[in-house]
């Protein structure tokens, strides 16, 4: 298991404190575009151990009396029916599902707005859709030449044609369900019609990554940079910042490049720019939180490998091209890393090689690495789960925690009935028929009470997992990565 290396006690205080500073910078009202997840933060928490999957929803729940919520959406991403590729929902459904987590809080979700806004027949049911269910809904609109087109965007045809978002909190967070939804457009269209009504208003920025305050090539911001390899972006180090302050600091390309346009359009707005770089318009003090380096390079390291398999299988799948796969082979050698420095993948490729079929392993907090592999019964990696199962609850290995008995049936039920091919369980089912089990053997007993233990816990496939096997070792936790080869020449893989 991974050494904890980041104060998350520390951070809701800091963080929260920061926020109030720049909510005062700007006269006590504060537009903040928050960039990244704020629930289920799973980058941040692989890579920052310590760091909860929701930290940040703790740190302004500290602020929660100030707090309204604005949620952008494209209204384009609606008609196209865009999804969230790591919990596999689309933008308007995850948009309803933050809406009830934030409410479960205890902050307040003031409003929705639908950017990019043309009369899309999608967009349109939606909203209304929206509106029964009592959410206030706003439209914004494209914007020819948006962001360089200066004279447009800063006029009645440009932001003045968006519908003014009714806000009544000193901060007002910003945030989407994926990217590309307008979150900053919303922010400065806000910020020019407040200014037409005479309210100042300032804006900021919030990205957990890059880091600012760590170098370029720390293992961290290396590690987000393989998040991000499908996309054209890299980590750099801001010229202004440099320029204004003579001190490097680490941003992302894109903001870098946009920047100039933003100054200039604060300056257009309030007779001048409150900043001199991309980097000041950050309110990110996740830098400041790290409480043992050596921890946080080790688990960025071993998330870059992770990457590297997540995005040859995608390759495999006809997802991801050869340019994103030599890019993150390039930050592992800037990390100093390979696939080797991945215990769990030499061990489950070694099982496979000896039985001649799909192998897993796991590597358990002590160290140990538990191998699965492919039966009559269980697939390799149902098989790795119930052994990783009998060692965290020191069930001898000769010990079996389901009888065959109870698998055979539900095999049958499967190809017989049920018209499946491969008569093998997922692990889904495996762990049912456990929890069963459980109600009349000690030893299953024992071993299913471990289920919580395989949070963060390392794993690796010699082939490709159908996805409700990955999915449901990724729900229990288990950072599980794999080859990128399917069991069989099939074209269809469910």
């Amino acid at each position: 298991m991974a050494s904890v290396g980041f104060d998350s006690k520390k951070y809701a205080s800091m963080q929260s404190e920061r926020i109030k500073e720049r909510i005062q910078q700007f006269g006590g009202k504060l537009y903040l575009e928050f960039g990244g997840k704020l629930f289920d933060d799973f980058h941040a928490s692989r890579v920052l151990p310590g760091f909860l999957p929701d930290s940040k929803i703790t740190m302004l729940r500290e602020l929660k009396d100030q707090t309204e919520i604005v949620i952008a959406i494209n209204a384009a991403d609606i008609e196209k029916n865009k999804r969230r590729s790591d919990i596999d929902i689309t933008y308007d459904v995850d948009l309803l599902r933050l809406v009830d987590a934030f409410t479960s809080y205890g902050l307040y979700v003031g409003s929705i707005v639908l950017t990019r806004w043309a009369g899309q027949a999608a967009a349109s049911v939606y909203e209304k859709k929206l509106k029964a269910l009592g959410l206030k809904v706003y439209r914004h609109y494209p914007i020819e030449g948006y962001p360089s087109n200066l004279s447009l965007i800063l006029s009645d045809e440009g932001f003045g044609r968006n519908e003014y978002i009714e806000t009544s909190r000193p901060l007002v967070v910003v945030t989407a369900p994926g990217p590309g939804s307008g979150k900053m457009a919303t922010c400065l269209s806000q910020i020019y019609n407040e200014a037409r009504r005479g309210i100042q208003a300032g804006y900021a920025k919030f990205e957990t990554f890059p880091i600012w305050n760590l170098p370029l090539n720390h293992p961290v911001n290396l590690a987000y940079e393989a998040a991000t390899a499908d996309l054209s972006d890299v980590n750099v180090i801001d010229p202004f910042h440099m320029e204004a302050y003579g001190k490097a600091a680490v941003n992302y390309n894109r903001d870098v490049a946009v920047f100039p346009v933003l100054r200039a359009m604060f300056e257009r707005m309030q007779g001048k720019s409150p900043y001199k770089s991309p980097t000041d318009m950050g309110v990110n003090m996740v830098g400041m939180c790290i409480s043992d380096d050596a921890a946080v390079c080790q688990a960025a390291r071993q998330e870059i490998i992770r990457r590297y398999y997540d995005i040859l299988c995608e390759r495999k799948k006809g997802d991801s091209d050869d340019q994103t796969v030599q890019k993150v082979k390039l930050l592992m050698e800037k990390a100093g890393i390979s696939p080797s420095d991945r215990p769990v993948v030499s061990a489950a490729n070694i099982r496979a090689a000896e039985t001649g079929n799909p192998g897993a392993a796991m590597q358990m907090p002590d160290g140990h690495v538990i191998t699965g592999k492919t039966s009559d019964l269980l697939g390799a990696s149902s098989a790795l789960l119930l052994n990783a199962l009998k060692y965290l609850a020191g069930v001898p290995k000769s010990v079996k925690l389901i009888s065959p008995e109870l698998i055979s049936p539900v095999m049958e039920l499967k190809t017989t009935y049920l018209g499946n091919k491969n008569p093998l369980l997922h692990i889904n089912e495996i762990l049912i028929i456990l929890s069963q089990e459980a109600r009349h053997s000690e030893a299953a007993h024992a071993a299913f009470a471990c289920l919580p233990l395989l949070r963060g816990l390392e794993a690796h496939s010699s082939v490709i997992l159908s996805h409700v096997d990955s999915s449901t070792l990724k729900t229990l936790g288990v950072r599980i990565t794999c080859e990128p080869a399917y069991e069989t020449n099939k074209l269809f893989h469910s």
